[in-house]
């Protein structure tokens, strides 16, 4: 099975009368996206046990947690342009 953040930073370019160019994205890239996306998913785990164990609202975690959506978000968008 493909890695299916490669295959979404991957640029497919089509010229008409000639086969399809495909770009692949340097292996930095996706494993800072991995990274990011990884501490995401512990960040928003953190937050759930914040709040469990706590009963209170983190917002410097829920800041960090909107910081690396944003950033994944703008290197999708910025590669695929």
């Amino acid at each position: 099975m493909a890695d299916p953040i490669k295959r979404a930073l991957t640029r497919r370019r089509r010229v008409p009368g000639r086969p399809a160019v495909i770009e692949e994205p340097d292996v930095r890239l996706v494993y800072g996206v991995k990274f990011a996306v990884a501490m995401t998913g512990c960040l928003s785990a953190l937050e759930i046990a914040h709040m469990a164990f706590l009963g209170s609202w983190s917002s410097e975690i829920f800041s960090v947690i909107t910081g690396l959506i944003g950033l994944v978000t703008g290197i999708f968008v910025g590669q695929k342009t």
